[in-house]
């Protein structure tokens, strides 16, 4: 894979149903243009962490990420728990995809009940796990096609507000009224997908280049099309807060309804393939996690197909258990502290390795740790519930137990 590719996939796994359905969420958090000044400060405080991901990531040239990070850092104990919460990040980010897409499309079937909601996302997920268990895979053909359905009406929205010239929707900063780290826990699930490139650094040409470029490259390039996209809803829809399809509803604004039609089809096509992608990767979270130095449950065992189905039934079991227990807007926070639970370990891997000198790291590198740390701090201390920071925290400790369930692989003599 060369640098343009890696880019692609950078932004792919960045813009994908979070733009979606976020803008209603965080408007109702950060009224007008409060929540546009969100999208943008998120991914400002967010550029110290892509650049730390990118700096150990250019020195790895082999799969892994944070988990290799943490392994060279500190150990194999600690990389198992990293991988761990990787998989938590990856079935919780499954979870809101699943909620989103279903709340986006059922009521169009006249399925607009809680219960009906609910049942129609357990359907989702288990039609998904199905095909997956048939041993579907998605080739890179297909995988680039729904990218550019995806990408085609957001940019076709975004050229329609800027040669819009009517007037605009009211958008008063109303800064009291406005829960700032809240709805940047939220922007966070948004911007989720740059610290995937450092992943498959092994499977990429003179990676020492082209993973600073992609990891950080792809990050400005969403940020500035975010920014753009909330702006656009901002405009539109004095009640933001209240939109269930804020793009589309937005694209009718300024481009009528066949603009409005187009987003709301891109919108469907975008979730479907990334939630399908995501019940295809998840499980390999999962079964890679028990493939390492630890044995767990076998289920790293593949099917005659290819598809680790004990990973599979495990991720199905718990995606469709947060997608009754959640709705979007915690799941959308569950996730985004998943994930700064992995920016923090990579962090600190950071600092721990630039103190060594490993890797021709120096001990200024370790600087840039210090925003990554205070934007989760701040991020987890100040804008999540109780209740979200007790889930994640127990996922912790399962991850825990779990090692000590695990037994330590017997290497043949």
């Amino acid at each position: 894979m060369g640098a343009l590719q890696l880019l692609a996939l950078g932004v792919n796994g960045i813009v994908g149903v979070g733009i979606f359905f976020a803008p209603a969420t965080v408007a109702g958090l950060a009224p007008g243009r409060a929540g546009v000044l969100v999208f943008a400060v998120t991914g400002l405080a967010l550029l110290p962490v892509a650049l730390a991901f990118a700096v150990l990531g250019r020195r790895f040239d082999e799969d892994g990420g944070p988990v290799v990070f943490a392994r060279a850092a500190f150990g194999d104990f600690a990389s198992f728990l990293v991988g761990w919460v990787a998989y938590v990040s990856a079935f919780l980010s499954a979870s809101a995809v699943m909620v989103g897409l279903t709340n986006a499309t059922a009521p169009s079937f006249g399925f607009t009940s809680p219960l009906a909601l609910r049942l129609s996302a357990t359907a989702l997920v288990t039609i998904l796990a199905l095909v997956v268990a048939s041993g579907i895979s998605i080739s890179a053909r297909v995988w680039t096609t729904l990218t550019v359905l995806k990408l085609l009406p957001l940019l076709a929205l975004l050229a329609a507000f800027l040669a819009f010239r009517g007037s605009p929707a009211p958008s008063p900063l109303g800064t009291s009224e406005v829960s700032w780290l809240r709805a940047g826990l939220t922007v966070m699930f948004a911007y989720q997908g740059f610290e995937i490139v450092p992943v498959i650094a092994g499977q990429v040409r003179s990676s020492a280049k082209a993973i600073p470029v992609a990891t950080v490259g792809s990050l400005i390039l969403s940020m500035a099309l975010y920014v753009g996209l909330m702006w656009a809803c901002v405009t539109a829809l004095p009640n933001l807060a209240g939109a269930g399809a804020p793009l589309a509803e937005a694209a009718g604004v300024f481009g009528g309804p066949d603009l409005s039609w187009l987003v709301g089809v891109g919108t469907s096509v975008s979730a479907l393939g990334i939630a399908l992608g995501m019940m295809v990767t998840s499980p390999r979270y999962l079964s890679a996690l028990a493939s390492g130095e630890r044995v767990l449950f076998d289920l790293d065992r593949l099917a005659p197909n290819g598809v680790p189905m004990r990973a599979l039934i495990v991720t199905w079991a718990l995606v469709t258990a947060f997608v009754q227990a959640g709705d979007l807007g915690e799941l959308f926070a569950l996730s985004s502290i998943a994930v700064l639970m992995q920016y923090g370990v990579t962090a600190a891997s950071l600092v721990v390795l630039a103190r060594r000198g490993d890797r021709g790291l120096r001990p200024r590198h370790a600087w840039l740790a210090v925003p990554t740390l205070a934007l989760g701090i701040a991020l987890v201390a100040f804008g999540a519930t109780l209740r979200e920071v007790l889930v994640a925290g127990g996922a912790v400790l399962v991850g825990l137990g779990l090692t000590r369930l695990a037994r330590l692989r017997t290497r043949p003599a």
